[in-house]
């Protein structure tokens, strides 16, 4: 085949494994055979929409297997594929629209309102169902052709465009190419030892690159089974886990907790499950310690979206003995930690963490000025986190450079003071942030979530932490929100918390 990129995938593995059930969606299974089937209709209707090569698909819903489908699609004609956030407001799906220069814009009717707003030039093309002046997704998977596609794509072409969470400004589009997709995906499989049998569940979102990247794709590449479901409640998943005998899934700390704390947690079968990958934020003790109670294997990783998102994983050989690190390097990437003059430090010195490898992205949609500032040295992305490796070289993740509070000289971390906080009894989540102060010029406020019937105030707080970590450190503040804000992956929104209460 000319088609050496993701697009090609359906095909390849329906040669191998074509009656095996590839998706399972609202009690819908659909074998590889169907999935090849419907992706190669899918790029014809594309094409007749008039995609073709380098130019951009937009999709904007919550987790559905169209977001695998035209992703392969977009990858048979050698278009880009643009997934965005679904709990963006119009203004924000507007600029990213724009800002890719979309096409088309595939989108839930659920999110109709939305996508009206912000298409502008676009075609639009309604997953369940249609509209006057928009295309049906179904009717145009229906209708397409079904002849083989098998336009040159290399390793080199563009293959998504994935904003980031704009936590710090206007978000940025990463362009990861088919080839830092199948580096990504091969760290997947490899580490995490994944066949041909398992049954991956996808319950964060798809337009984050851990559920793509890390869990579905890997998963379709070994010709396992992929569990869609539309979006995480704690409850439904559970009953997913137990009736799908689900192998491996993803979830952020949060998630991980909300399912913890269900009242079906404990009396859920759970046995099937080999691995659990945990990102995008620092896992409380709390958090590891529940679930190896239960006997499931927690997997730290941690990447970004720059990086496909692998840079770090913790292996179910390795978890025992060192819980709570984020592992070492996957097998493709290598990552350092630098000083702030860019020197390499020694085990148990903080510094940033930086990664180069073939999973890194090629740029910022349209921001070169952007991209020449993440990279040093011509080739290592610079994380803007901080990280810390013992004498092994397993990497502890200790926190955002730019999250990093500097209270009288002394740099505090609040990863490390959220963690002690959630030892607190009746404290369900935590973040802790830098305000200003005349003495210090700058000293930590808590912000707490708490279970119902309780109440705390900052000097219990204090008398907590007294034992437990130094007097610098302890927030000099306390605030008291019924839930701590996040964005769609489940990051703190300390950008929030710093504007709403500085």
């Amino acid at each position: 085949m000319r088609n050496e990129g993701t697009g090609s995938w359906p095909y390849r593995r329906a040669r191998l494994s074509s009656d095996t059930i590839a998706l399972v969606f609202r009690g819908h299974a659909t074998t590889y055979r169907e999935l090849d089937d419907r992706v190669t209709r899918l790029a014809h209707g594309l094409r007749s929409l008039g995609v073709g090569r380098g130019d951009r698909v937009a999709l904007l819903s919550t987790n559905h297997p169209a977001y695998l489908e035209a992703l392969f699609a977009a990858g048979l004609l050698g278009a880009v594929f643009v997934p965005l956030n679904a709990r963006l407001t119009a203004p924000e799906v507007e600029y990213a629209v724009q800002d890719s220069g979309a096409a088309v814009l595939i989108h839930s009717a659920a999110l109709g309102d939305v996508a009206r707003s912000a298409a502008g030039a676009a075609t639009r093309v309604v997953l369940d169902g249609a509209e006057p002046g928009t295309v049906g997704y179904e009717e145009l998977i229906a209708t397409g052709d079904t002849s083989r596609i098998d336009d040159p794509v290399s390793h080199d072409d563009p293959c998504f465009i994935m904003y980031t969470s704009g936590t710090t400004g206007r978000p940025k589009g990463v362009v990861l190419t088919h080839g830092n997709l199948v580096f990504s995906v091969m760290n997947a499989v490899i580490d995490l030892d994944l066949d041909s049998h398992e049954v991956a569940l996808v319950c964060a979102p798809l337009f984050h690159t851990a559920a793509l990247d890390v869990v579905a794709l890997p998963t379709i590449l070994k010709g396992g089974t992929v569990v869609i479901e539309e979006g995480f409640d704690a409850g439904r998943v559970l009953q997913v886990l137990e009736r799908e005998r689900v192998t491996y899934t993803f979830g952020v700390p949060t998630m991980c907790d909300a399912l913890s704390a269900h009242p079906a947690w404990e009396t859920t079968d759970l046995s099937a499950i080999k691995r659990v990958i945990v990102a995008a934020a620092p896992v409380p003790p709390r958090t590891l310690r529940t679930f190896t109670a239960r006997g499931i294997k927690i997997c730290q990783g941690y990447g970004l979206t720059e990086t496909g998102p692998g840079a770090l994983i913790l292996t179910p050989d390795d978890v025992e003995r060192k819980l709570g690190t984020a592992g070492v390097p996957h097998f493709f990437t290598d990552v350092r930690i630098v000083d702030p003059d860019g020197r390499p430090v020694g085990p148990g010195e903080r510094g940033e963490i930086q990664i180069c490898g073939p999973n890194v992205m090629r740029e910022y949609w349209n921001r070169p000025d952007a991209t020449a500032e993440a990279f040093t040295d011509g080739r290592w992305f610079r994380s803007g986190d901080v990280g810390v490796a013992d004498e092994d070289g397993f990497v502890t993740i200790v926190d955002r450079i730019k999250d990093v509070i500097i209270s009288g000289g002394e740099n505090v971390y609040p990863a490390e003071v959220e963690a002690a906080v959630l030892e607190m009894p009746g404290i369900t989540e935590c973040a802790v942030f830098g305000v200003p102060d005349e003495k210090w010029g700058e000293v930590g406020c808590a912000a707490v979530a708490l279970e119902d019937g309780h109440d705390l105030d900052h000097d219990q707080l204090v008398a907590f932490l007294e034992p437990r970590l130094a007097k610098y450190k302890i927030p000099k503040s306390l605030v008291v929100l019924d839930a701590i804000p996040r964005n769609a992956t489940g990051k703190i929104r300390k950008d929030e918390l710093r504007r709403r209460f500085t």
